[in-house]
């Protein structure tokens, strides 16, 4: 068996920015009943000083939800972001 073909494969299909993204994402790929695991890259003992460098954590999902789950980041992704001011 070749190891795409692999039912039981999980791929890393995207790197968190920020806690908030993350959140995000996860709600909608719930929405969608899409596994995934996050593998967070915080880390108390360096207080979160690898997280400029690789990210805040990084995204897998089953190789057979690969398409979808790149879909629905994209489309959330190209939302515009706005904050609002308390003034």
């Amino acid at each position: 068996m070749d190891r795409q073909d692999n039912p039981d494969r999980w791929v890393r299909i995207h790197t968190f920015e920020s806690v908030f993204e993350m959140d995000i994402i996860k709600d909608a790929l719930e929405r969608e009943d899409i596994d995934y695991r996050i593998k967070e890259y915080r880390d108390t003992a360096y207080d979160g000083l690898f997280i400029l460098q690789k990210g805040y954590a990084s995204l897998s999902v089953p190789a057979e939800h690969e398409e979808t789950a790149r879909k629905i980041i994209s489309q959330i992704r190209s939302l515009p972001y706005v904050v609002y001011s308390k003034d």
